[in-house]
């Protein structure tokens, strides 16, 4: 049975991880860059570049389940895992044309201004380092299940608003958008989940005639301000481990490029397409 770890997060509070040999106190560099970090990162890349779910979902209960760090700390440095990541596939998304940065911008208008009051609270309730108070384990859990139910649900909503007949009031579709932005600040902030399957989730309701690779382009580069902030937030708040961080970006950056490569040779409309007709 292998001794834990420990890492320290950005304040010097240790944390503990499941991650080393019998015997070890400290994580040096080597184990920081393990191939199991690494191979995670790639694989939690490549689905978020294939189809902008997948970030938090995976990597924080990953973090938190597997390697065994704090909820908090794991929050954290997802967060800035995914504001890096996402700038990547932000890039490739931009280049290929399949951003819409009038549903982007809607987005942010409401989450950025969510996730600051969101860190504000938390600064004020004294939430500092590798800690874990219920608040943010109990929105963890809360944002996975919803985060499955969207996951499962996704196909059928997408059928679903594409019989519409009528066009959606320009409007309300703004003033929705907005709000889904809000709900998605607080949630990201405190959990590092939502920004993928909840918010690809949103966008289909709110936008059925868009192509599918156009939203999962706009959600990617919202995720990028709303991830930056956030981590930025809780790197102060001293809930972020940069050793953890690198490792992880190590494998992601490609995984993220090859996501988007396969997104745009084989969109998943096509897809969908191919198996109703089974």
């Amino acid at each position: 049975m292998s001794a834990r770890s420990i890492l320290s997060d950005s304040a010097g509070n240790p944390i503990l991880t499941n991650f080393g040999r019998k015997g070890t106190e400290t994580m040096d560099i080597l184990h920081a860059i393990s191939p199991s970090f690494a191979l995670s990162g790639f694989v939690v890349g490549l689905l978020v570049g294939l189809t902008g779910v997948g970030g938090g979902s995976l990597m924080t209960p990953l973090l938190v389940l597997i390697f065994g760090v704090q909820a908090t700390t794991a929050v954290g440095t997802d967060l800035l895992y995914a504001a890096m990541t996402k700038t990547f596939g932000t890039v490739v998304h931009h280049r290929r044309k399949t951003i819409d940065w009038r549903v982007t911008r809607r987005l942010a208008s409401g989450s950025i201004p969510a996730a600051i009051f969101t860190l504000t609270i938390l600064y004020e309730f004294g939430v500092r380092g590798g800690v874990s108070p219920p608040l943010i384990t109990i929105v963890l859990a809360c944002a996975l299940i919803l985060t499955a139910v969207c996951v499962v649900s996704h196909r059928w909503l997408r059928l679903l608003t594409a019989t519409r007949r009528s066009e959606p009031d320009p409007r309300r579709v703004a003033a929705l958008t907005i709000t889904a932005g809000l709900v998605l600040g607080v949630l990201v902030t405190l959990s590092s989940v939502g920004a993928g399957a909840i918010g690809m989730t949103a966008l289909v309701l709110l936008y059925p005639r868009t192509p599918i690779a156009k939203l999962v382009g706009s959600d990617i580069a919202h995720a990028v301000p709303l991830t930056l902030i956030a981590g930025t937030g809780h790197w102060l708040l001293g809930s972020v481990n940069w050793l953890l961080l690198s490792s992880l970006l190590i494998g992601s950056l490609p995984g993220i490029y090859v996501g988007a490569i396969l997104q745009h040779a084989f969109p998943i409309e096509s897809c969908a397409r191919s198996s109703q007709g089974r």
